[in-house]
């Protein structure tokens, strides 16, 4: 039995469907089971990181972890998950974890919390897998609207480049962290195969959508003015216009091997990415 937790976000259910497809026993823990929207055969149990008396019955029986968490609290969540699985018994963890955590120039919240994070899990003595994606290809989804209305993408740090990775792909390596043997104390830092900048982007979703598309370089403040708007909390909202500033710096542009390394195939492209999600951009 493995547990997913951040079950019902994009990689968590990504890791869901695959470890479905292989036939493997999964237990989702969430905090709404009633809203959780999961295939009828997963068993979902609820349960909340920030509360340790709520993992134990989650983690009964289970052989191993996918652990993602966010937020501020990612440091104290992990330990939370990585001690409740040390006393059930469980074998392995897989965190999902910031590919700046690797980055040791990196003192911005997000990679801060997931490197407090990963010191949690070591520091339990569990057998553990660190899966480190430098960025997200589905965070162009947020640009969604904007195309859909006036055909423009509004993106601040205009000459920026991030190697973005599918979360098909993240998934993928997570699944044979959590089902393979060999993976115990390796940390994997996931890219896709070119860093692209914003304006980038824009041009191969253009072609993928077979219309023109601008692209429009914002300031930071009005990004971070954007994701207040979005309903994202103010220390949240600062800690993203963070990590989004360090597109500017070389690490995050750097192409890694590890997806091909360990799944056998290369990761997906971004022209690859947005055919398979061209309907989220031409229609609500």
């Amino acid at each position: 039995m493995i547990l997913v937790t951040g079950a019902t976000g994009t990689v968590g259910r990504a890791v869901i469907d695959r470890l479905r497809v292989l036939g493997t026993p999964v237990r989702a823990l969430v905090r709404r089971p009633e809203t959780a929207n999961l295939p009828a055969d997963i068993d979902v149990v609820r349960g909340d990181l920030g509360a340790p008396e709520s993992l134990a019955a989650a983690l009964d029986g289970v052989d191993s972890v996918f652990l993602l968490s966010a937020g501020p609290e990612i440091p104290v969540h992990d330990a939370n998950v990585a001690a409740a699985a040390i006393r059930a018994g469980v074998r392995h963890l897989v965190k999902l974890s910031s590919g700046r955590a690797g980055d040791e120039a990196a003192t911005d919240p997000i990679p801060a919390w997931h490197r407090a994070g990963e010191q949690a899990v070591r520091a339990s003595g569990i057998d553990w897998t660190m899966v480190r994606p430098l960025g997200f290809m589905s965070n162009a989804l947020h640009w969604a609207p904007g195309i859909r209305a006036v055909d423009t993408v509004r993106a601040p740090y205009g000459q920026g480049r991030i190697a973005v990775v599918d979360p098909e792909d993240i998934a993928a390596v997570a699944v044979a962290a959590l089902t393979e043997t060999g993976h115990a104390g390796r940390i994997y830092t996931l890219s896709g195969p070119q860093a692209l900048a914003p304006g980038e982007q824009t041009g191969i979703l253009a072609e993928v959508l077979g219309r023109p598309l601008r692209y429009e370089e914002i300031s930071a403040a009005e990004a971070h003015t954007a994701l207040l708007g979005f309903g994202v909390a103010p220390d949240m909202a600062d800690a993203i216009m963070s990590l989004r500033a360090t597109a500017l710096e070389s690490f995050t542009s750097v192409v890694h091997p590890s997806v091909e390394e360990v799944t056998g195939r290369p990761p997906r492209s971004f022209a690859e990415w947005a055919t398979a999600h061209r309907a989220e951009f031409v229609t609500v």
